[in-house]
């Protein structure tokens, strides 16, 4: 296994993280013995770094039954995560905690993050309750011993939070498809120049990258030197980095467990060579051959006097014509509306001062009225509507 070194701290990480959301399950129980026996195998090849959740149905309790069983809490760093946005005083937080430290059979998190801490006004909102002063008690008594975030959205809202709190460390989404929409490139370099461990999420996007690409990307990998799979080229691409500390995978069977552990054990930072990375710029033309609005997620248009984040907003209506429509609705909801402060482009009133900087001379108006009469329909509405009840502001 190729660990990787936590700046912070010299904490010496795995370079393959074991995500902890895609157990199998038997009905609506996780199978704990099946999930044991693959997470037994990944701690085995050297693999430390285990992410889970408090929303993540059964995780927690799976992962702290596992630790229990094989006595190996020591050897493992848990990360899970406080669902912030059901936070509406301290004690909710001090709840939420405690029961996570029960699920997990233990009396401390190695990594903790604030779930889905999408923006600033959402930092700021926890911090008018308490939630800077009731970490930095959870990290003087040994309870936490990292504190840092998971996000959704944009590169400038990103920097925004990078910049608000002194974090140990952040989780993004990022991918090759990704590398200019969500925190981006940009946003993974400046955390780096921060001095901060980056964990990813999505290295596959949800398994699109690996078995659900179009025909023509599939075919482009399919000719190429070495033989891989589309996985093993995804997950390179995200490992050829140095910025990267843990890239997470929600690994439901042994098979996945023993190819990834045996990718991480390869794919060392600069590895790629330069026809490998022009590969990925093929795969990538094929995939955006569907494509329907070219924004590069550069935000020149940014800030919008509405607070539309655009370019979220166009790499969600992209993802729901190359990724299906259900999978671009959820990023877009996820990105733009379960938020304190929404961003979606329904807020648009074309007053056109973004199209005044956009180096691509992207219509946007037109565009983001595209964008809501696809994503902002009636299904939307309604997971609108009910937003505010689920997130308890």
């Amino acid at each position: 296994m190729q660990y990787r070194t936590n700046p912070k701290n010299g904490d010496q990480l795995s370079a393959l993280g074991f995500g902890c959301m895609r157990f199998t399950k038997r009905g609506a129980a996780i199978d704990q013995e099946k999930a044991d026996r693959e997470m037994a195998l990944a701690l085995e090849k050297g693999v430390n770094y285990f992410d889970t959740a408090y929303i993540y149905p059964g995780s927690e309790a799976c992962l702290g039954a596992f630790m229990a069983k094989h006595g190996c809490r020591s050897r493992i760093r848990v990360a899970t995560k406080l669902p912030q946005y059901r936070v509406n005083k301290i004690e909710d937080a001090e709840r939420f905690f405690a029961e996570e430290l029960a699920r997990l059979q233990t009396d401390y998190v190695d990594y903790y993050l604030m779930h889905m801490l999408n923006d600033e006004q959402s930092w700021a909102r926890l911090c008018g309750l308490g939630i800077r002063e009731w970490l930095r008690e959870k990290v003087q008594s040994g309870a936490i011993r990292n504190v840092g975030f998971s996000f959704h959205g944009g590169t400038l809202q990103f920097k925004a939070l990078i910049d608000a709190f002194d974090w140990d460390f952040c989780q993004i989404q990022f991918n090759y498809l990704d590398e200019r929409s969500q925190a981006g490139i940009e946003g993974l370099n400046y955390a780096a120049e921060k001095g901060l461990p980056v964990i990813i999420m999505e290295p596959l996007r949800g398994g699109k990258l690996a078995g659900g690409l179009p025909t023509g990307a599939r075919k482009v990998f399919e000719g190429a030197e070495p033989k891989r799979s589309p996985a093993d080229w995804g997950l390179r691409w995200v490992w050829n980095h140095p910025q990267v500390t843990v890239v997470l995978s929600g690994m439901n069977d042994v098979s996945q467990v023993e190819e990834n552990c045996r990718i991480a054990s390869e794919a060392l930072p600069g590895s790629l060579a330069d026809g490998d990375l022009a590969l990925y710029d093929r795969v990538l033309a094929a995939i955006q051959k569907g494509t329907r609005v070219g924004c590069t997620g550069c935000g020149y248009c940014q800030p919008c006097p509405r607070g539309v984040n655009i370019p979220t907003c166009f790499a969600a209506y992209n993802s729901s014509f190359s990724d299906g429509l259900f999978t671009g609705m959820k990023e877009y909801m996820m990105c733009t509306t379960l938020r304190k402060v929404r961003s979606n482009a329904g807020l648009c009133v074309k007053c056109g001062k973004c199209e005044q900087h956009c180096p691509q001379h992207i219509e946007i108006r037109k565009e983001l009225d595209n964008v809501k009469k696809r994503l902002e329909n009636p299904l939307y509405k309604i997971a609108a509507w009910g937003a505010p009840k689920f997130l308890k502001y």
